[in-house]
């Protein structure tokens, strides 16, 4: 008995929050680069297909994952969530912002890991927008 209601307490994903400094000068790019497959498949995934509710997300030959949008707007973020996560709070959110004083544009992404996997994770956030700034050139 007392292993059952262990097993319900599971591990509560952490919230991550990570903010980038692009050096871009179109929020054009930066929106495109985030918010449509053709973008996506820039830097996120090696191929995204869109239904524009659910989003297929392919890695390698055989590695797939769904996620739907469940918020979006126009040159300021778009929040996806993965349907095989069961918890239906967790999200991973791309958000880019501009700073007037600095005249830079920010990439913000919040995630959710287990706590184990924190630092994987945020590695793995820390590669793919390496990747985005090749493409796009930031």
């Amino acid at each position: 008995m007392a292993h059952s209601i262990q097993f319900e307490i599971a591990m509560k994903k952490e919230k991550i929050h990570l903010e980038y400094l692009l050096n871009a000068t179109s929020k054009n790019i930066i929106w495109t680069a985030i918010s449509t497959p053709t973008g996506l498949e820039d830097w996120f995934a090696d191929r995204v297909v869109s239904d524009d509710k659910v989003v297929e997300f392919h890695w390698g030959k055989t590695e797939q994952r769904n996620a739907e949008i469940i918020a979006i707007r126009a040159f300021s973020f778009i929040r996806f969530r993965w349907l095989d996560d069961d918890n239906e709070r967790n999200y991973f959110e791309i958000k880019m912002t501009y700073n007037e004083l600095t005249s830079d544009y920010v990439l913000e992404i919040i995630d959710f890991a287990e706590p184990d996997e924190v630092n994987d994770m945020k590695e793995l956030w820390e590669l793919q927008v390496t990747k985005l700034r090749r493409t796009c050139g930031f």
